[in-house]
């Protein structure tokens, strides 16, 4: 019987509080399979409304967000080395994010792919979807949505 293990390992990151307790998991795993990590933030497209009916001009296009999503990506890989993990790579992208993973699973082929769930009621998920359920759905590896834990009681 061959024993199952992970040997890369990818963690999306997008500075939430979900992505944080993601990034605790995914290291664990690494440390515990001897894998490397990879860190892995998208940068969303800021996108540009038109009222209906009007022509198209484009105005102001907003900035990207790509510096900041590269600071995250920075401080996850500074994180876990920190712990003395030295395994570890980072890498920023932009655009749409679930469509950016994906593309990058493909081009960067990993064993398992770890995300954070943003606990969208069933409301907001169904107007707004949901990165974790649309990687859930269409990537070709093992995808772990890491829920956040209990909370501690308080007094």
């Amino acid at each position: 019987m061959s024993s199952v293990g992970f040997h890369r390992i990818t963690v999306s990151v997008d500075g939430s509080a979900n992505a944080a307790h993601a990034l605790e998991v995914a290291l664990d795993l690494a440390q515990h399979y001897h894998a490397s990590l990879t860190v892995v933030a998208v940068a969303p497209y800021v996108p540009v409304y038109v009222a209906p009916g009007e022509p198209f001009s484009p105005g102001v296009i907003p900035p990207s967000e790509l510096p900041r999503y590269r600071e995250i990506v920075d401080a996850a890989v500074k994180h876990v080395q920190k712990g003395g993990f030295a395994s570890v790579s980072g890498v920023a992208l932009e655009g749409v994010v679930v469509d950016q993973i994906l593309d990058y699973l493909d081009a960067h082929p990993t064993d398992l792919l770890v995300v954070g769930s943003r606990g969208l009621s069933t409301t907001k998920r169904i107007f707004l979807g949901s990165v974790s359920s649309a990687l859930v759905t269409h990537a070709s590896v093992p995808v772990l949505v890491v829920r956040p834990g209990p909370t501690k009681p308080t007094g």
